[in-house]
């Protein structure tokens, strides 16, 4: 005598469930693909040369102003203060650098906030403090630095 369970037969598996499965499996890649697209799209602010032909003509003449600067031996800390103004603070030989003179810009890494242009005073020996504050959040900040007659270029984030 038998314990009563019956085998039930099983139903075949078809073309149509096949098709079902290659259609729900490949449904999901794409709705990710085009979800990962629109992520990439909307977060993506630009380009970062217009010309990069142009911009690899001007290779050379960028290494030779990196280079010079390097010659300089200045070195500069770009901070944000409580009120999140800009300070730039130059140094050489750990001695701060008096009568420095900056200007510079302020930009969204993602280019979603419009830039800010940046005018400084002095602020401190060495230091020099921005007029602007900036709104919260990452910011790239493009100095241009002079002390006497030479010009240093600097290029930092800040948060």
């Amino acid at each position: 005598m038998e314990l009563g369970i019956m085998n039930k037969p099983k139903k075949p598996i078809t073309g149509w469930h096949m098709l079902a499965g290659f259609a729900a499996f490949f449904g999901v890649v794409i709705a990710v693909n085009f979800y990962m697209a629109s992520l990439a799209r909307s977060t993506f602010g630009g380009v970062v040369v217009e010309n990069s032909y142009v911009a690899g003509q001007h290779y050379n003449e960028w290494l030779d102003k990196a280079e010079t600067q390097a010659k300089l031996g200045w070195t500069e800390a770009v901070t944000l203060d409580a009120d999140r103004h800009v300070l730039v603070q130059l140094a050489k030989d750990g001695t701060p650098l008096s009568g420095i003179a900056a200007t510079g810009e302020a930009s969204h890494p993602l280019g979603r906030k419009p830039a800010i242009a940046l005018t400084f005073h002095t602020f401190d020996v060495g230091i020099v403090r921005s007029e602007e504050t900036l709104p919260a959040g990452r910011w790239q900040v493009a100095l241009s630095v002079r002390y006497n007659a030479d010009i240093a270029r600097y290029k930092q984030e800040v948060k």
